[in-house]
Order: structure tokens, then C-alpha cells, then sequence
């Protein structure tokens, strides 16, 4: 067996986690919580859930038919717990219950008895998979969704049953404080505490149970969530979620007159410009390090509780993005080194990379992660040919744990990750960025190693916005010596947004780009030509769609840096002129 350098920094890893995840159970141990946890005594009140439900998706369930994560069961009498799961995200999603808001929405007798008797057949039965289902994620979830849609599920029961679901809400918080105590990782730490301080402020009887989970919530709050509002896996949809979490709670501590931690509300002040640095102009998040569909609802319901209606910041050093910003123009580029391992199970070998709009338009984009497919494809959706930036012989920058590694490898990250996967082994371990300003011109230039190892290459890329937000120039560059830089070949992608349409013109040294709202832009690179390939955007709401990118291809040994533009015309394109005269719009 191999034991290389990479290998045995995935060991230390693992080890200094569990280490610092035992510290972290000390918290627990050190209370009289191994006494047990008392029982609440009575529900004071729900908080709000923020995330936006759909009445008609009540009937389906009613009618046996579970559509969740991009597939579905129809259940014919059966109980949904019966069923194995089609997939983890839809078996986390059944089993995390936030389904119940639906039924809540249909606000019908027929619902709130639907939903009441599937949470007690849930429970009292042994159905269902039971190691999914009692994962500490799952049980915070599951947690939160009960308390939230706590009225749906008490209105019209009687007091047996009202008893028992108190027990129910007991369970789940000394399920979630076993796991903290035996070494929960630090992401569902995170979730825990914040189910704990739900149960804590919305339950009678749990006050030394929401002391500990405040205290627990604040340090790693404080962990990881970066000084600039950014999750610490580098993940936009993480901070998305959290928020559907956290302003709730805010409010909950207010309502109780308990004093806020002040790190629940310096996170979220932090963390709700951040969001905007992703948004382009059609309201869609940026396809970063797992981020997949917008629900566009949901993000728009979560800005209106953005009190200060923050602008969205340009530069977040500590979690590694930049935004540019001219006219109707926008570029968010990816200018960070992987996250911390136990965090980079949706990281992309993306470094580099940019995405590109043009109003309500997207143009340059990223793969994007898919919401259901094969573990295949979502392992592609992380390489780095995924991504608007520069592959090294068709190698990712970052390695993946299923690239390589052997059985020992492979049951240390398990127990890392608690069956999540893969994780990133090996990436840009230097990533440096710089912005600056010419005659109001936006300019930034970021490198990263992640080639210097294998290749001796390192890539550089300049952006520079014009100040109308009509030009964007781009340069890559590759420093290097020895053999392997010599040999190497480099590919530059551009991966286009759906509903582009690309044409070579003057021999490929033109690519007409004509956009969805007839919009027309231009690219051009010097000294080589363009060509136009195939590509596919993985992360739509109607699933997978065909689209096409721009690919460069040069030999750093002989051409180290080529340079590239993104020119809107004048004047936006006509259907009905004739397609071989559209290169007189130059």
C-alpha cells in the first residue's frame, strides 16, 4: 500500500478532529446531562419556518405520492417508512420531515390528521432506515421540522397524544446530546445546537438544555462562520440554509426575552451580504463548491428579513470570492484553497473560476452540482473541466478521495464524514488574489498551485471589467520549468449558460455569442483560435440541460499565456437577418 504525504495528512486530520470533537463533548460530559434530560413539560410556542410551501404537494402526499430530491414513490396504502429509499437525499428529506410545512400550508382537517398520523407511525414504529433516520443531521432536522410545525401536528389531538409528542421532542434532544458527546463532527455540531436551542426556547422545562446548546451554538458559530459572512466550506447553499435556521431563532430568542448570543447576531449581519455577493441578476446563486439550484422563492423570501437591505460586499478574502460589478454587468470568481477536509465533501476543483452575467442573463457559467443524479456525475460536476477556468491534462486541480487511496484511506475518511463523501485530499495549497482599480476599470488577478506539484505550473488569471460593463479582458497565464511543464497541455473553458447561442465566425478567432433576450456579445482570443464543444449545465430546475462552451487549448512550454475578451455589441441581434452575415456585426 501507498502511504503517500497526502494519505497521512488525511490521518492527522482525522485524528485532530476527533480530538477536538471529544473536547467539544466536554461541554455535555462535565453538565449532570448523563442524569438524563428532563422532559418538557409543555409547548410555549412555534417558530416561524421561512421556507415557502406548496398546498397541492399535501394532496400528493395524501395520496401516497412522496416526490422528494428529484424522485419519487407512490406508496399504494403503504407506509412511506416501508420503502427503501431511492436515494440519500430523498430518504434524508422524508426522514427530516420539513415535508410537514406543506401539509401546514393546505390548512385543512384532512392534513393536520395526515400529518399527525404519519409522525406517530414514524415513531412508534420500527420501520424506515434506521441509520439514516438517526444520523445527528437528521435528527436536528427532524427535530426543528416537529417544533415548527408543532400546530399542525397538536391542533384538534387529544392530551394522550399531545403528551406523547412531548416525549417525542425529549428524545430527540437526548438523542442530539448523546451524539455530541460522543464526537459529533464540527457541521453537525452546528446543527445540533441549533435544534437544541429551538427545543430550548420553545419548550418548558429545558433551560439547562439551552444554556449548554447556546454555548455550543456560539463557539462554533464563531468557527464557522468566516469574518466576511462566508460558511467555511466555501459552500453558498450552506449559508442559504443556515439562515432559514438562524433568523427564526434570532427572533425566538427575543420573543423569550433571552438574551441573543452575540455571535447568532454578528453571523447573521455577516452572512446576509455575503449571499448577495453570489446573486446575479436573474436572482440565481453562483455555481460554487456544491451550490446547484436556486430556489428563487426561497432566497427572495429570505432577503425581505435582511433589515438593513444590505449591499452585496465585492471582496470576501477569508472565504476566497471577489464580485466585479459595472452597468449591467457582474463576475464572481472563485479565489480560494479547498475548505478544511472534514468540510469538502461538495467542494469543486474550481479555483479560478468565474461566472459571468449580463443583466437578468447568465453567459459564463459553472457546471454546477445537480440536484439528483449519479454518484458519477456528481463526482465530474466537482473536476475542475466542470468549471470556467484552466485544467492541466485534463487532471483536476484538487484530488478526491475516490481517485485514490486504499481501504485503511477510505474507513478514516468514513469515519470522518459519517458516510458523506468524497472528500478533497490534495488541492491549491497557495491561492493569492489582488484587486485593483486603472482610469475606473475593475481589475483582479489571482494564482494558485495546484499544478506545481505534479507539473510544475502555476495559473494565473487577470480579469478586467471595463466601466460601462461592456468589455471583460481576461489573461491566463502558466509559470513553470522542468519536463512535465514542458510537456503539458492546458485547456481553458468557458462554459456557456443554457439558451446561448455560440458560432465560430473569421475562421475561430470570432465567436458570436447571440443570448436568450437577443443580446450579442463577442469573444476573441489571441493568439489562438476558439473552438466550440459541447457542455452540459447540471444545475437547472428541470434537471440536466444541453449547452456549449468555449475551449482554448495551448502548451504552456511553448505558449504561456494567451489572452481573451467578452465584447457586448452595439446593436442586439436580428432573427430575421440572415445567419451568414451575422459577422458584420463586428
Amino acid at each position: 500500500m501507498d502511504f503517500g504525504p497526502d494519505r497521512w495528512r488525511l490521518y492527522r486530520l482525522a485524528f485532530r478532529e476527533a480530538g477536538r470533537a471529544m473536547r467539544g463533548g466536554t461541554v455535555w460530559s462535565l453538565s449532570k446531562v448523563f442524569r438524563g434530560t428532563p422532559m418538557p413539560t409543555r409547548l410555549l410556542f412555534a417558530p416561524q419556518d421561512l421556507r415557502t410551501a406548496d398546498p397541492t404537494i399535501a394532496t400528493d402526499i395524501y395520496s401516497g405520492f412522496f416526490a422528494f430530491a428529484g424522485r419519487a414513490i407512490t406508496t399504494s396504502g403503504r407506509s412511506p417508512f416501508t420503502f427503501t429509499p431511492p436515494s440519500r437525499a430523498w430518504g434524508e428529506a422524508l426522514y427530516g420531515f420539513g415535508w410537514l410545512r406543506h401539509l401546514r400550508a393546505a390548512g385543512t382537517a384532512l392534513a393536520q390528521a395526515n400529518a399527525r398520523s404519519l409522525v406517530d407511525e414514524f415513531v412508534t414504529s420500527r420501520l424506515g432506515d434506521k441509520r439514516m433516520a438517526c444520523s445527528t443531521q437528521i435528527i436536528a432536522r427532524r427535530l426543528i421540522s416537529f417544533i415548527s410545525q408543532s400546530p399542525l401536528i397538536l391542533e384538534g389531538a387529544d392530551h394522550a397524544f399531545y403528551q406523547r409528542f412531548l416525549r417525542i421532542l425529549g428524545q430527540h434532544v437526548r438523542e442530539l446530546e448523546r451524539h455530541l458527546r460522543s464526537g459529533a463532527m464540527p457541521h453537525q455540531q452546528l446543527m445540533a445546537a441549533i435544534a437544541l436551542c429551538y427545543a430550548g426556547l420553545c419548550c418548558e422545562g429545558l433551560d439547562r438544555n439551552l444554556r449548554r446548546a447556546s454555548r455550543l451554538l456560539g463557539r462554533e458559530l464563531e468557527r464557522q462562520i468566516l469574518a466576511d459572512g462566508g460558511h467555511a466550506s466555501r459552500n453558498p447553499r450552506v449559508i442559504v440554509d443556515l439562515l432559514f435556521d438562524l433568523l427564526p431563532l434570532r427572533q425566538m430568542f427575543a420573543s423569550r426575552e433571552v438574551d441573543t448570543p452575540e455571535s447568532l447576531l454578528h453571523a447573521i449581519d455577516r452572512m446576509l451580504p455575503m449571499v448577495r455577493l453570489f446573486r446575479h441578476g436573474d436572482g440565481t446563486l453562483s455555481h460554487f463548491n456544491g451550490m446547484g439550484v436556486t430556489a428563487a422563492d426561497h432566497l427572495a423570501t429570505l432577503l425581505t428579513y435582511d433589515d438593513m437591505r444590505s449591499r452585496p460586499i465585492q471582496h470576501a478574502p477569508h472565504t476566497g470570492y471577489e464580485r466585479l460589478e459595472a452597468g449591467r454587468t457582474l463576475l464572481v470568481a472563485d479565489v480560494g484553497a479547498p475548505p478544511p477536509t472534514f468540510l469538502s465533501t461538495d467542494a469543486g476543483a474550481g479555483c479560478l473560476s468565474f461566472e459571468f452575467s449580463s443583466g437578468a442573463q447568465r453567459i459564463v457559467v459553472n457546471c454546477g452540482t445537480p440536484y439528483i443524479a449519479s454518484d458519477t456525475i456528481i463526482q465530474a460536476s466537482r473536476s475542475t473541466a466542470a468549471h470556467s477556468t484552466a485544467s492541466i491534462n485534463d487532471i483536476s486541480s484538487c484530488q478526491l478521495l475516490s481517485e485514490r487511496g486504499g481501504w485503511l484511506t477510505h474507513r478514516v475518511a468514513g469515519w470522518m464524514l459519517n458516510r458523506a463523501g468524497p472528500i478533497v485530499i490534495s488541492g491549491p495549497e497557495r491561492v493569492t488574489a489582488e484587486r485593483s482599480e486603472r482610469e475606473h476599470a475593475q481589475m483582479l488577478s489571482a494564482s494558485h498551485d495546484g499544478y506545481r506539484q505534479r507539473f510544475g505550473l502555476i495559473h494565473e488569471r487577470r480579469w478586467q471589467l471595463a466601466p460601462k460593463g461592456n468589455l471583460l479582458e481576461g489573461e491566463d497565464l502558466f509559470w513553470g520549468e522542468g519536463a512535465a511543464s514542458a510537456s503539458a497541455e492546458a485547456v481553458i473553458r468557458f462554459h456557456l449558460a443554457p439558451g446561448i447561442r455560440a458560432s465560430r465566425a473569421q475562421g475561430g478567432r470570432v465567436v458570436m455569442l447571440i443570448l436568450p433576450n437577443q443580446e450579442a456579445w463577442q469573444f476573441t482570443a489571441i493568439p489562438i483560435e476558439a473552438n466550440v464543444e459541447d457542455s452540459v449545465f447540471l444545475a437547472a430546475p428541470d434537471g440536466m440541460r444541453r449547452t456549449e462552451q468555449i475551449v482554448l487549448i495551448i502548451r504552456p512550454g511553448e505558449t504561456p499565456s494567451i489572452r481573451w475578451r467578452f465584447e457586448r455589441l452595439a446593436r442586439t441581434y436580428n432573427p430575421s437577418q440572415p445567419a451568414e452575415t451575422t459577422p458584420d456585426l463586428l
